[in-house]
């Protein structure tokens, strides 16, 4: 699998998804086949990805946004946002995570969603309109190639998307180049046993899965830290495969002091 592949068909299926929304379904039927969304068993263990994490967090955002999130956990419950804040969300999706962000930013703050999906940066518009949010911008555009200008935002938040990524080493430089000093990255994510077989990682239907992508924990430190990050902090949560964890990834850039 090389990264073109990689990228081409998760933006197919996550495109599928958003389209499936915006026809009036449910997350299910066709969006079943996507392991991130909404909650799937495996073996007789539940597995949580999607709307069903957000808990109170999910009352500050459409219930449209918040029913397509087809992430692992809650980023915004765990990056400590301020009024003024200019925060990016990664592979923003329908919009969930900014939109939370955008309300505890205020009007001196903003936020900012990136996605590479047509379908799904049209869903998450519609969901700011019917939100009557206005400090927002939604971006087309790769997180490897992040079209924003250094040292531009506060926060880096991501919700179960990372892993996602064929280059990631691209994608934490990316971070860092656009944080200002002293600027948080507070993802929810993947994290990998270290005894994941081959044959998981191997596949693409587990890749797009939001697994076989996925860095074991000493990995994701060692990529974080070689991006010039600072006081690397992995938690997991909860299981979400038997080769894997979700996880709460925090960190920050150095203050420039």
């Amino acid at each position: 699998m090389n990264g073109t592949d990689v990228r081409e068909t998760v933006r197919e299926r996550y495109a599928a998804a958003a389209q499936q929304v915006a026809d009036g379904a449910s997350c299910g039927a066709e969006a079943a086949e996507i392991p991130c969304c909404g909650p799937a068993t495996t073996g007789g263990e539940e597995i949580v990805f999607g709307g069903a994490l957000y808990g109170q967090d999910g009352a500050e955002a459409p219930e449209a946004a918040v029913a397509v999130s087809l992430g692992c956990g809650v980023p915004t419950a765990v990056a400590d946002l301020h009024e003024g804040e200019t925060v990016l969300d990664l592979g923003s999706g329908a919009g969930a995570d900014v939109l939370i962000s955008a309300r505890r930013a205020g009007a001196s703050g903003k936020a900012i969603g990136l996605d590479m999906t047509d379908e799904m940066l049209e869903l998450a518009r519609r969901n700011a309109v019917e939100a009557g949010v206005s400090n927002v911008e939604f971006v087309k555009g790769y997180i490897e190639e992040i079209p924003l200008a250094d040292g531009s935002v506060d926060v880096v938040i991501s919700n179960c998307v990372l892993n996602l990524s064929a280059d990631k080493p691209t994608v934490f430089r990316e971070i860092a180049r656009v944080l200002k000093p002293g600027g948080r990255l507070a993802v929810s994510d993947v994290v990998a046993d270290p005894d994941m077989d081959e044959a998981t990682r191997a596949s693409m239907q587990e890749w797009i899965g939001c697994i076989a992508g996925a860095l074991t924990e000493t990995e994701f430190h060692k990529q974080l830290v070689a991006a010039g990050f600072k006081e690397v902090e992995i938690r997991p949560t909860h299981r979400v495969h038997e080769h894997a964890s979700a996880a709460i990834i925090r960190a920050h850039t150095p203050c420039g002091c």
